[in-house]
Protein backbone atom coordinates (compact mmCIF):
# COMPACT_ATOMS: atom_id res chain seq x y z
CA UNK A 1 0.00 0.00 0.00
CA UNK A 2 1.24 3.31 -1.34
CA UNK A 3 -0.22 6.23 0.79
CA UNK A 4 1.18 9.74 0.64
CA UNK A 5 0.24 13.19 2.45
CA UNK A 6 0.66 16.45 0.93
CA UNK A 7 1.24 19.27 3.18
CA UNK A 8 0.50 23.15 1.77
CA UNK A 9 1.92 25.88 3.93
CA UNK A 10 4.61 23.40 5.32
CA UNK A 11 5.97 26.63 7.73
CA UNK A 12 3.27 27.20 9.23
CA UNK A 13 2.95 24.17 11.34
CA UNK A 14 6.08 25.27 13.20
CA UNK A 15 5.11 29.06 13.60
CA UNK A 16 1.65 27.36 14.67
CA UNK A 17 2.89 25.57 17.27
CA UNK A 18 1.76 22.10 15.49
CA UNK A 19 5.00 20.10 16.53
CA UNK A 20 3.17 16.83 15.83
CA UNK A 21 1.24 15.87 12.79
CA UNK A 22 -0.70 12.63 12.25
CA UNK A 23 -1.85 11.95 9.26
CA UNK A 24 -5.60 10.37 8.58
CA UNK A 25 -5.71 6.05 8.68
CA UNK A 26 -5.01 4.03 6.02
CA UNK A 27 -4.84 -0.13 5.26
CA UNK A 28 -2.21 -2.42 4.45
CA UNK A 29 -2.12 -5.70 5.54
CA UNK A 30 -5.47 -5.84 6.95
CA UNK A 31 -4.31 -2.98 9.46
CA UNK A 32 -4.88 0.66 9.89
CA UNK A 33 -1.70 3.06 10.17
CA UNK A 34 -0.91 6.44 10.17
CA UNK A 35 2.21 8.55 9.32
CA UNK A 36 3.38 10.80 12.37
CA UNK A 37 5.47 14.02 11.32
CA UNK A 38 7.63 16.32 13.63
CA UNK A 39 8.27 19.10 11.06
CA UNK A 40 10.83 20.32 13.68
CA UNK A 41 12.14 17.57 15.10
CA UNK A 42 10.84 14.84 17.79
CA UNK A 43 11.84 17.22 20.93
CA UNK A 44 11.17 14.22 23.68
CA UNK A 45 14.03 12.39 21.41
CA UNK A 46 15.98 15.82 21.45
CA UNK A 47 16.15 16.20 17.66
CA UNK A 48 16.59 19.79 16.27
CA UNK A 49 16.97 21.04 12.99
CA UNK A 50 15.28 17.56 11.43
CA UNK A 51 12.51 16.30 10.48
CA UNK A 52 11.27 13.07 12.33
CA UNK A 53 8.89 10.49 10.37
CA UNK A 54 7.11 7.56 12.07
CA UNK A 55 5.09 5.01 11.13
CA UNK A 56 2.46 3.97 13.86
CA UNK A 57 -0.03 1.42 13.89
CA UNK A 58 -3.68 1.46 15.36
CA UNK A 59 -4.00 0.03 18.95
CA UNK A 60 -6.86 -1.19 18.47
CA UNK A 61 -6.16 -3.87 16.22
CA UNK A 62 -3.19 -5.13 18.41
CA UNK A 63 -5.80 -7.64 19.57
CA UNK A 64 -5.58 -9.95 21.70
CA UNK A 65 -3.26 -8.07 23.59
CA UNK A 66 -0.94 -10.30 23.61
CA UNK A 67 -0.49 -10.11 19.52
CA UNK A 68 2.23 -8.30 17.23
CA UNK A 69 2.39 -7.39 13.42
CA UNK A 70 5.60 -7.71 11.89
CA UNK A 71 6.27 -5.08 8.63
CA UNK A 72 8.73 -4.22 6.53
CA UNK A 73 8.07 -0.40 5.44
CA UNK A 74 9.93 2.75 3.92
CA UNK A 75 9.13 6.13 3.22
CA UNK A 76 8.99 8.74 0.03
CA UNK A 77 9.74 12.48 -0.21
CA UNK A 78 8.71 14.07 -3.40
CA UNK A 79 11.24 15.64 -5.36
CA UNK A 80 8.88 17.98 -7.04
CA UNK A 81 11.56 19.30 -9.83
CA UNK A 82 12.69 16.14 -11.07
CA UNK A 83 9.54 14.23 -10.69
CA UNK A 84 11.33 11.44 -8.20
CA UNK A 85 11.35 10.04 -4.80
CA UNK A 86 13.69 10.30 -2.46
CA UNK A 87 13.45 6.69 -0.51
CA UNK A 88 14.23 6.55 3.37
CA UNK A 89 14.14 2.93 4.29
CA UNK A 90 16.24 0.19 6.23
CA UNK A 91 18.95 -1.00 4.42
CA UNK A 92 19.02 -4.40 5.63
CA UNK A 93 15.04 -4.27 5.29
CA UNK A 94 14.73 -5.67 8.85
CA UNK A 95 11.42 -6.27 9.92
CA UNK A 96 9.76 -4.17 12.96
CA UNK A 97 7.71 -5.80 15.54
CA UNK A 98 4.74 -3.42 16.30
CA UNK A 99 3.17 -4.25 19.37
CA UNK A 100 1.18 -2.77 22.60
CA UNK A 101 4.58 -1.51 24.04
CA UNK A 102 5.45 -0.11 20.54
CA UNK A 103 3.09 1.39 18.57
CA UNK A 104 5.63 3.58 16.18
CA UNK A 105 8.76 3.09 13.92
CA UNK A 106 10.99 5.19 12.42
CA UNK A 107 13.28 8.01 11.97
CA UNK A 108 14.38 10.43 14.79
CA UNK A 109 16.46 12.33 12.19
CA UNK A 110 14.54 11.49 8.26
CA UNK A 111 16.55 14.49 6.78
CA UNK A 112 17.86 17.66 8.19
CA UNK A 113 15.36 20.87 7.91
CA UNK A 114 18.04 22.96 6.18
CA UNK A 115 18.32 20.27 3.22
CA UNK A 116 14.68 20.04 3.23
CA UNK A 117 14.28 23.58 2.88
CA UNK A 118 16.84 23.93 0.01
CA UNK A 119 14.66 24.46 -3.27
CA UNK A 120 17.34 23.40 -5.37
CA UNK A 121 16.55 19.93 -3.80
CA UNK A 122 12.97 20.09 -4.83
CA UNK A 123 11.34 18.51 -1.44
CA UNK A 124 9.65 21.83 -0.57
CA UNK A 125 8.23 23.90 -3.35
CA UNK A 126 6.61 27.40 -2.70
CA UNK A 127 6.12 25.93 0.86
CA UNK A 128 4.68 22.72 -0.37
CA UNK A 129 6.06 19.13 0.28
CA UNK A 130 4.34 15.56 -0.07
CA UNK A 131 5.68 12.58 2.00
CA UNK A 132 5.15 8.63 1.53
CA UNK A 133 5.02 5.36 2.52
CA UNK A 134 4.54 1.85 2.03
CA UNK A 135 3.35 -0.81 4.47
CA UNK A 136 4.09 -4.72 4.11
CA UNK A 137 2.86 -6.66 6.32
CA UNK A 138 4.84 -10.25 6.70
CA UNK A 139 3.26 -11.59 9.06
CA UNK A 140 1.23 -11.69 12.56
CA UNK A 141 1.54 -13.76 15.70
CA UNK A 142 1.03 -14.06 19.65
CA UNK A 143 3.75 -12.78 21.44
CA UNK A 144 6.36 -15.01 23.36
CA UNK A 145 5.61 -13.70 27.15
CA UNK A 146 7.57 -11.84 29.01
CA UNK A 147 7.22 -10.42 33.01
CA UNK A 148 7.89 -6.53 34.53
CA UNK A 149 9.12 -6.60 38.03
CA UNK A 150 8.32 -2.84 39.50
CA UNK A 151 10.49 -2.28 42.81
CA UNK A 152 8.40 0.03 44.46
CA UNK A 153 10.18 3.13 45.58
CA UNK A 154 7.95 3.75 48.60
CA UNK A 155 7.03 0.57 50.22
CA UNK A 156 3.95 0.00 50.83
CA UNK A 157 3.17 -0.87 54.75
CA UNK A 158 0.17 -2.00 57.01
CA UNK A 159 -0.32 -3.04 60.53
CA UNK A 160 -3.42 -5.58 61.71
CA UNK A 161 -4.30 -7.08 65.19
CA UNK A 162 -5.94 -10.50 65.63
CA UNK A 163 -7.47 -10.60 68.56
CA UNK A 164 -8.29 -14.60 69.75
CA UNK A 165 -10.31 -14.93 72.91
CA UNK A 166 -11.23 -18.32 74.92
CA UNK A 167 -7.78 -18.98 73.59
CA UNK A 168 -7.46 -22.68 75.62
CA UNK A 169 -11.13 -23.30 74.28
CA UNK A 170 -10.04 -23.44 70.78
CA UNK A 171 -10.85 -26.86 69.16
CA UNK A 172 -9.72 -26.27 65.56
CA UNK A 173 -6.84 -27.46 63.67
CA UNK A 174 -7.15 -23.40 62.18
CA UNK A 175 -7.99 -19.67 62.70
CA UNK A 176 -8.28 -17.44 60.15
CA UNK A 177 -8.18 -13.32 61.25
CA UNK A 178 -10.63 -10.94 59.31
CA UNK A 179 -9.32 -9.82 55.79
CA UNK A 180 -6.77 -6.11 55.58
CA UNK A 181 -5.37 -4.37 52.83
CA UNK A 182 -1.84 -3.40 51.80
CA UNK A 183 -1.79 -1.66 48.34
CA UNK A 184 -4.60 -3.62 46.57
CA UNK A 185 -4.36 -6.84 48.33
CA UNK A 186 -5.77 -8.31 50.94
CA UNK A 187 -4.43 -10.47 53.64
CA UNK A 188 -5.06 -12.31 56.72
CA UNK A 189 -3.57 -13.90 59.57
CA UNK A 190 -3.46 -17.74 59.75
CA UNK A 191 -3.18 -19.24 63.50
CA UNK A 192 -3.11 -22.87 64.00
CA UNK A 193 -2.75 -23.23 67.94
CA UNK A 194 -1.67 -26.68 67.97
CA UNK A 195 0.61 -26.42 65.13
CA UNK A 196 1.50 -27.96 62.09
CA UNK A 197 4.81 -29.93 60.42
CA UNK A 198 7.25 -30.18 62.51
CA UNK A 199 5.58 -28.00 64.93
CA UNK A 200 2.59 -30.00 65.76
CA UNK A 201 2.10 -30.86 69.16
CA UNK A 202 4.38 -28.67 71.09
CA UNK A 203 4.46 -25.26 69.38
CA UNK A 204 1.67 -22.58 67.99
CA UNK A 205 2.15 -22.08 63.98
CA UNK A 206 1.84 -18.48 62.44
CA UNK A 207 2.00 -17.60 58.52
CA UNK A 208 0.61 -14.58 56.83
CA UNK A 209 -2.18 -15.88 53.54
CA UNK A 210 -3.24 -14.06 50.43
CA UNK A 211 -6.87 -13.16 50.99
CA UNK A 212 -7.98 -12.47 47.24
CA UNK A 213 -5.45 -14.67 45.73
CA UNK A 214 -8.15 -15.54 43.27
CA UNK A 215 -8.09 -12.34 41.48
CA UNK A 216 -4.52 -12.34 40.86
CA UNK A 217 -3.67 -12.70 36.76
CA UNK A 218 -1.43 -15.36 35.53
CA UNK A 219 1.98 -14.67 36.76
CA UNK A 220 1.40 -12.16 38.94
CA UNK A 221 3.90 -12.10 42.29
CA UNK A 222 4.29 -10.07 45.23
CA UNK A 223 7.30 -9.72 47.40
CA UNK A 224 6.39 -9.23 50.92
CA UNK A 225 8.47 -8.66 53.68
CA UNK A 226 6.26 -8.83 56.72
CA UNK A 227 6.56 -9.59 60.85
CA UNK A 228 4.37 -11.07 63.51
CA UNK A 229 4.38 -10.32 66.92
CA UNK A 230 2.31 -12.19 69.91
CA UNK A 231 1.54 -9.01 71.84
CA UNK A 232 3.23 -9.48 75.69
CA UNK A 233 0.05 -7.73 77.75
CA UNK A 234 1.72 -7.21 80.71
CA UNK A 235 5.55 -6.46 79.69
CA UNK A 236 5.38 -4.87 76.77
CA UNK A 237 7.98 -7.74 75.34
CA UNK A 238 6.90 -8.93 71.90
CA UNK A 239 8.13 -12.06 70.40
CA UNK A 240 8.34 -11.57 66.85
CA UNK A 241 9.88 -12.84 63.45
CA UNK A 242 10.61 -11.46 60.28
CA UNK A 243 10.58 -13.21 56.53
CA UNK A 244 10.67 -12.08 52.89
CA UNK A 245 8.94 -14.29 50.60
CA UNK A 246 7.17 -14.52 46.98
CA UNK A 247 3.04 -14.79 47.13
CA UNK A 248 1.54 -15.70 44.61
CA UNK A 249 -1.99 -18.10 43.56
CA UNK A 250 -0.20 -21.00 43.51
CA UNK A 251 1.76 -20.14 46.60
CA UNK A 252 -0.15 -17.92 48.77
CA UNK A 253 0.77 -18.76 52.35
CA UNK A 254 3.97 -18.25 54.42
CA UNK A 255 4.91 -18.39 57.91
CA UNK A 256 6.49 -19.87 60.92
CA UNK A 257 5.32 -24.16 61.88
CA UNK A 258 6.93 -23.58 65.50
CA UNK A 259 6.41 -19.64 66.29
CA UNK A 260 6.17 -20.49 70.25
CA UNK A 261 5.90 -22.99 72.64
CA UNK A 262 1.99 -24.05 72.83
CA UNK A 263 1.68 -24.76 76.94
CA UNK A 264 -1.16 -22.13 78.19
CA UNK A 265 1.16 -21.57 81.45
CA UNK A 266 4.05 -20.99 79.41
CA UNK A 267 1.94 -18.23 77.15
CA UNK A 268 0.38 -17.04 80.41
CA UNK A 269 3.91 -16.31 82.60
CA UNK A 270 5.07 -14.93 79.78
CA UNK A 271 2.50 -12.72 79.68
CA UNK A 272 0.96 -13.38 76.08
CA UNK A 273 -2.47 -15.15 77.43
CA UNK A 274 -4.21 -12.88 79.55
CA UNK A 275 -7.72 -13.36 80.46
CA UNK A 276 -7.54 -16.37 78.02
CA UNK A 277 -7.05 -13.60 74.85
CA UNK A 278 -4.28 -14.53 72.50
CA UNK A 279 -3.12 -11.03 70.53
CA UNK A 280 -0.94 -11.34 67.45
CA UNK A 281 0.31 -8.56 65.34
CA UNK A 282 1.22 -8.83 61.82
CA UNK A 283 3.07 -5.95 60.26
CA UNK A 284 3.57 -5.92 55.96
CA UNK A 285 5.43 -4.33 53.76
CA UNK A 286 5.42 -4.62 49.87
CA UNK A 287 8.50 -4.13 48.07
CA UNK A 288 7.89 -5.18 44.39
CA UNK A 289 5.07 -6.83 41.95
CA UNK A 290 5.98 -9.23 38.84
CA UNK A 291 3.29 -8.98 36.10
CA UNK A 292 3.29 -10.99 33.12
CA UNK A 293 3.35 -9.01 29.88
CA UNK A 294 3.52 -9.44 26.16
Amino acid sequence: MHFTVKIKSFSLLAKNSMERYETGEFESGGYKWKLVIYPSGNKDKNVTEHISLYLAIDAADLLPPDWEVHAIFRFFLHDQIRDNYLTIEDTKKEERRFRGIKLEWGYDKVIPLKTFKDASNGYLVDDMCVFGAEVFVSKQRSMDKGECLELIKESITNKFVFRIENYSKLTSDFYDSNSFNVGIYKWKIWLAPNGEGIGMGSYNSLSLALANKSSLSAGTKIFVEFTMRILDQVNGRHPSAKLSRWFSASSYVHGWNRFISIGSSNLTNMGLLVKDTFVVEAEVTILAVVNTIS
